[in-house]
């Protein structure tokens, strides 16, 4: 089994489906993460220049994080950051379905279409695009996973809530998880925010509890074929 993940941003995929990338790799499985934007370039500077430092330190934090969990490769995209929108949905579609081609994913993970950030529900549309149900198609299964904060501060009234129904035990990589989260340190914040590793280590607990388990990640089962 291969499998991607496509996320928006670099740490996404931590926070997503951490657990599950180390549980694949653990299995012997490759798993190739594939960032479509680098998530600081929209933070510019005082003087409005890219900030190539940040820029350096995110892809850092992401080359050692994807070491934690155990992955494969890491391929990092140069789309606008939070600005996804302003490139054609075809030119997204076309560069997950280059991965998809060249990788050949049984499992592919990828944002909730229902986050407040834009980047992450276009993600979501390139790949469900990318992976439209044709008789040849590789892929068997595409799980959307929730990201902390971009998952649930989106208005109730304009998106259904984050509704799981496919869970992974990740009790015994939790820690896995948690060390790859703390690679990003800059991005992190203290708890109560949803970004810290208290809140990530208790939604694991949350969903375990649903589950029988001590610690899960919880995914939207978007295609699943057996």
């Amino acid at each position: 089994m291969s499998v991607i993940v496509v996320a928006a941003h670099p740490d996404d995929d931590v926070l997503g489906c951490g657990g599950a990338i180390a549980r694949h790799a653990r299995d012997g499985e490759r798993v190739e993460i594939v960032y479509l934007a680098d998530g600081v370039t929209a933070r510019e500077t005082h003087g409005g220049a890219r900030d190539d430092a940040a820029l350096s330190r995110r892809r850092s934090a992401a080359v050692r994080a994807a070491g934690v969990l155990g992955a494969t490769d890491v391929v990092f995209g140069d789309l606008p950051d939070n600005r996804m929108d302003t490139v054609a949905l075809l030119d997204i579609v076309r560069i997950v379905e280059d991965h998809i081609e060249r990788v050949r994913p049984t499992v592919v993970y990828t944002h909730s279409p229902i986050d407040l950030n834009i980047d992450h529900r276009l993600a979501h549309e390139a790949v469900m695009t990318a992976c439209r149900p044709q008789s040849d198609h590789v892929v068997r299964t595409i799980l959307s996973f929730e990201v902390p904060s971009s998952s649930h501060w989106r208005s109730p009234s304009s998106a259904a809530a984050f509704a799981p129904n496919w869970y992974v035990d990740i009790s015994e990589v939790l820690d896995l998880k948690i060390a790859a989260l703390s690679a990003y340190e800059e991005e992190l914040r203290p708890w109560p925010h949803p970004r810290s590793v208290e809140a990530v280590a208790h939604l694991a607990a949350w969903h375990g509890a649903g589950i029988g388990v001590s610690a899960a990640e919880a995914f939207c089962v978007e295609r699943h074929i057996r």
